[in-house]
């Protein structure tokens, strides 16, 4: 028994591991770059589809009816060792509270030493809009002038801050179920307009990013116009794109497993199809798949939300924080 006792003094008494940086909001908010970024994600999305990252599929534990607790672990050789906690309520909106919470993590690629945590809430948001425009800024026409948004939450305000630097767009037009919000949104950019219903926002746009919660399709096939491109980042509950809609045009992925695995980790509107007919948008990037082949072509990126995209967003403000000794330093 005194052995077992000393032991566990010993434990108690050894010295510490090593310092963990810990970043708030504020300090990730004001770290990262959005255009270092966008470059950063694309990057990214050319590393992953060179099979060289490990990256298992999004596992997720529900809570009844209110939400989803996802780990999101992901290994991009020369970005990043990460892991991500996020959790999804969409009733939190209700509350005054955003619908995605989350922390990220990053370790030492080569002892797996704790690095660094930090707010992931803000990295989820713009991540996901700025994966979004790199997309965009890859299929959609260079001609693209009028883009429409769907939803005017915290991603119809990442798509805002996101999508006009990929392309001048002359008109934006903004469409929530909340009219309020979408005013509220319109307000942030000087060339947002208010549109009256997703219908009048589609009609005739050259872009149109889909951020809603939806849990069933909010727009229809017949109000696309050929050669849009067509973003969609919404659908955890439901499908946020109907089948007629998704069978219209070439549909680009961050991983081909959006089809090939189911929810939460797939897209519900992709389960079903061949995954040899989806495109991932870092095939593109590297050249080694076609991207838009027509004027007239409707390209579709449909997004699931990928670990390596929170790896590289991390890593920018990792490096930054470190740079400028920004950061709070915990003993482990």
């Amino acid at each position: 028994m005194r052995a077992v006792i000393e032991i566990k003094q010993a434990a108690l008494s050894s010295p510490p591991v090593g310092e963990l940086l810990y970043l708030s909001r504020a300090d990730v908010e004001r770290l990262l770059d959005i255009d270092s970024m966008l470059d950063a994600l694309g990057k990214a999305l050319v590393v992953f589809s060179s099979g060289i990252t490990s990256v298992p599929p999004r596992v997720g534990a529900r809570v009844g009816d209110l939400g989803i607790l996802g780990a999101m672990a992901g290994y991009v050789p020369g970005i990043a060792l990460e892991v991500k906690l996020v959790s999804v309520f969409p009733a939190n909106h209700d509350h005054g509270l955003p619908s995605h919470q989350g922390l990220i993590a990053v370790f030492d690629e080569d002892t797996g030493a704790p690095l660094v945590v930090m707010d992931g809430t803000y990295i989820t948001a713009i991540r996901t809009g700025g994966t979004a425009a790199v997309a965009a800024r890859l299929l959609a026409r260079d001609d693209a002038s009028v883009l429409a948004i769907l939803g005017a939450g915290v991603q119809g305000g990442s798509h805002l801050e996101t999508f006009p630097r990929i392309r001048d767009f002359k008109e934006i037009r903004v469409a929530s179920r909340h009219a309020d919000k979408a005013k509220a949104l319109v307000s942030r950019h000087s060339r947002a307009v208010f549109a009256e219903s997703f219908e009048a926002a589609v009609r005739g746009a050259d872009v149109i990013a889909c951020c809603t919660d939806a849990r069933d399709p909010i727009l229809r096939r017949e109000w696309l116009k050929p050669g849009v491109h067509l973003s969609s980042v919404g659908g955890t509950w439901g499908p946020e794109l109907d089948a007629a809609t998704i069978a219209a045009g070439r549909v680009f992925v961050e991983w081909r497993g959006a089809a090939t695995n189911p929810p939460p980790a797939g897209a519900v509107e992709l389960q079903g199809l061949d995954p040899d007919s989806i495109t991932e948008v870092g095939e593109v990037l590297a050249g080694t798949k076609p991207g838009r082949m027509s004027p007239d072509e409707i390209t579709i990126y449909k997004s699931t939300g990928h670990a390596v995209e929170d790896a590289a967003t991390a890593r920018l403000i990792y490096d930054r924080a470190k740079a400028e000794g920004v950061g709070v330093s915990l003993v482990l």
